[in-house]
């Protein structure tokens, strides 16, 4: 084997992202709320082992919290991307190839070397994230992905590293961790595996390939495989392009008005166009819903509705105009609507598929939306907009972030200031 694979874990990234530029939370026990700072989504160590469990409402814990002395923020998700892009940087300097998994994990391929020699790797990479980025991350080492999954498990007792063992030990490892926990069994099939006696990832592993085709498919048996020690899962070195895309948010309060709502879908609308050109995408479809969630005094009352768009685009004049045709034909007066959205589909790359006969984007057209991109890049998001999605600072109807932290990374107004 040339090559072994490497989880590399970035530790409470979003606390650690919140902590890397006030220095004065680094010792605090500290939590990150969710949209509208309705739910926690991150917690510090101290907090975790006060028993604050991962994703309860901030309300129901917010008295605990206080007499912790816990530090609170809203979610500030463009200073955790702009980190996780750094973070990946200093990662793809030390791997052979890297596959970035999720905003704060990545699968690395590293050179199949001696245990020893793994690990003091796994240590370097540790320490040249830390000094250059301030975010403390965990390194599991092993020959294949879902081995790695469980090196990176094992590597918060071993000083955040851990690199997987062979033979006996490994066995050891295997017979400690449930097989409802390894990467890629689900409930259904840790279900099934418990009603045959097998509980752990060792017993999975051992299953004849025969039983596990019949029992799991190909995917279980692909599971075991890689327990056994031979890849089955190579890196992807890009993401699969996306089929759809939704945009949406709940709203900081409640809306009444067709106005308000429209405001919202236009400003979901120019957002996803944006994203769209960005990806160098079109949509064949759009799709707009609205809901008043099952909250509060009825009456209650969801609805969503679609159209194509022929020919396929990624032009916000067009994308508004349809949005707000759709939002038309769903709104019921009356009802205190909660949360709205944008739901594009169809997406293919720009120049395939077929134009339309009789009308396509023209090169006016695509000049305006370069511009505007230009200039929302260059001096910050919301510098230029349509007039359908409202004054950016002047959204009643936006998040509710009352504890968010500068956008310290993105936006020149909110650098933070060294003083020597």
């Amino acid at each position: 084997m040339d090559a072994v694979f490497a989880l590399v874990d970035c530790e409470n990234f979003y606390v650690s992202c919140e902590r890397v530029f006030d220095p004065s939370l680094r010792d605090v026990p500290m939590v990150v709320l969710s949209n509208n700072d309705g739910c926690i989504i991150a917690r510090s160590a101290a907090v975790k082992d006060a028993g604050v469990p991962m994703g309860a409402p901030y309300f129901q814990w917010a008295e605990t919290l206080d007499a912790m002395g816990t530090a609170v923020r809203s979610s500030n998700y463009a200073l955790y991307g702009d980190m996780s892009r750094r973070v990946m940087t200093e990662l793809e300097a030390e791997a052979l190839r890297l596959e970035r998994y999720s905003i704060d994990e990545a699968f690395l391929t590293l050179p199949a070397l001696a245990p020893d020699a793994l690990r003091r790797q796994a240590r370097r990479i540790q320490r040249r994230v830390r000094r250059r980025q301030g975010v403390p991350i965990r390194v599991g080492i092993g020959p294949t992905k879902t081995l790695a999954k469980v090196a990176d498990e094992r590597a918060k007792g071993h000083d955040g590293r851990y690199v997987c063992p062979t033979g006996d030990a490994l066995a050891a490892v295997l017979r400690t961790l449930p097989v409802g926990e390894v990467w890629g069994i689900g409930p259904a099939y840790s279900s099934l595996l418990a009603e045959h006696g097998v509980t752990t990832a060792e017993g999975l592993r051992q299953c004849p390939d025969a039983w596990l085709r019949k029992h799991l498919t190909v995917v279980g048996l692909r599971v075991a495989t890689e327990l056994r020690g031979t890849p089955c899962l190579e890196l992807e070195d890009a993401p699969a392009p996306r089929k759809s895309m939704i945009r949406s948010r709940s709203f900081s309060g409640r809306l009444y008005a067709l106005g308000d709502l429209r405001e919202a879908v236009a400003t979901h609308a120019q957002r996803a166009a944006e994203k769209l050109r960005a990806e160098e995408l079109v949509a064949g479809r759009l799709g707009v819903f609205v809901t008043t969630k099952k909250f509060g005094d009825p009456p209650h009352y969801s609805n969503a509705a679609g159209a194509p768009l022929r020919p396929a685009t990624n032009q916000t004049p067009t994308l508004l105009d349809v949005a707000g045709t759709l939002l038309r034909a769903v709104y019921r007066d009356g009802p205190a609507y909660k949360k709205a959205g944008v739901r594009l589909q169809a997406l293919r790359p720009e120049g395939t598929g077929q134009g339309h006969l009789f009308r396509e984007d023209t090169d006016e057209d695509e000049a305006l939306m370069a511009a505007v991109d230009r200039l929302n890049r260059e001096m910050g998001r919301g510098t230029v907009g349509f007039a359908a999605a409202g004054v950016a600072g002047r959204r009643d109807w936006t998040m509710k972030r009352e504890m968010r932290s500068p956008h310290y990374t993105t936006r020149w107004a909110d650098l933070p200031e060294a003083r020597a």
